[in-house]
């Protein structure tokens, strides 16, 4: 799953940068994504797959706060590149005469960097949340494969160990490590919806308005039935990533409160961390003309 995450992605921003003809905004959004993608499912696979062959799941605590920044940053990413992709979107199919206008390179470029800034927002406010309430040096064992802010925020602290090591199931990252805070419950309720709903439901709020606004102008318009598909088809990739990513990780996140089995967990882990970014490019390629049509040449080219 891990290589053909990388492979399919890798050729999406290949295929991208090699026609011309895709140099617009949604594909530009796209090949970023793309990119975030590798990033994303590399935070935790690889350590994932050594922890398997050498049989020592074991992190060190500061390994687990940089791994945790990394995730965070990409998980944010991915989901911030989501909600600029519906709003292309929808100004592409609502105001299509101002397209070139409003989405013009210097406008990408700004997305792009506010969808990074707002990342690095998120991780502060982990951080804060992490290193100001938590002095834990103590060995702890993760029910899961990797660390998650959720998860991390069951955690209470003991001082009866002071060694430097996170334990955990088989990789890390920000969910896990947040257990590490010695948060109360009611605080640690605060922290999770407070970053849910400012990193999560806001952005599916955004493109909930965008998907509500692109149905509407569509059943207003003129065409045929025919017509009107084929411009909503445009947007058929992007839902399905969207309903995969946002339904499975926000799940994980607020249903973190309830005792739920560290096989459930895994399962509806694995989907967001490693089945989403291997799905991004097959999905895209798949249903979308342009690229496949891309994708041919350089497979003429080649071979």
């Amino acid at each position: 799953m891990y290589i053909l995450a990388l492979l399919g992605n890798l050729l999406i921003i290949l295929t991208v940068s090699s026609d011309s003809h895709l140099h617009t905004p949604m594909y530009f959004f796209l090949s970023n994504l793309s990119m975030v993608d590798i990033c994303f499912i590399s935070t935790t696979v690889p350590r994932v797959i050594v922890d398997i062959q050498t049989h020592c799941p074991v992190i060190s605590y500061v390994g687990c706060l940089t791994q945790m920044s990394l995730y965070v940053i990409f998980a944010c990413m991915d989901d911030m590149l989501l909600s600029v992709m519906a709003y292309d979107r929808f100004v592409a199919i609502c105001h299509p005469l101002y397209y070139h206008v409003i989405m013009n390179p210097s406008s990408c470029g700004v997305l792009l960097l506010g969808s990074f800034l707002l990342s690095l927002v998120d991780l502060l406010l982990h951080y804060v949340a992490i290193l100001s309430f938590s002095n834990c040096e103590d060995i702890f064992e993760i029910s899961n494969f990797f660390c998650g802010p959720s998860e991390l925020l069951k955690l209470s602290c003991f001082d009866t160990v002071t060694s430097n090591i996170v334990r955990y199931c088989a990789g890390s990252g920000p969910s896990e490590l947040f257990k590490l805070a010695c948060f109360d419950t009611f605080t640690s309720n605060i922290v999770r919806y407070c970053v849910g709903a400012l990193f999560g439901l806001l952005p599916i709020s955004g493109i909930i308005f965008s998907y509500f606004k692109i149905v509407s102008s569509i059943l207003r318009s003129s065409s045929s039935s025919n017509g009107k598909w084929k411009t909503f088809s445009t947007c058929g990739s992007h839902l399905s990533i969207v309903c995969l990513f946002y339904g499975t990780a926000l799940g994980m996140y607020f249903s973190s409160s309830l005792s739920l089995s560290p096989k459930t967990n895994a399962v509806a882990s694995v989907m967001y961390t490693v089945v989403t970014p291997m799905l991004n490019p097959f999905i895209y390629s798949l249903r979308n003309k342009d690229i496949k049509t891309a994708l041919r040449k350089i497979l003429s080219r080649t071979l």
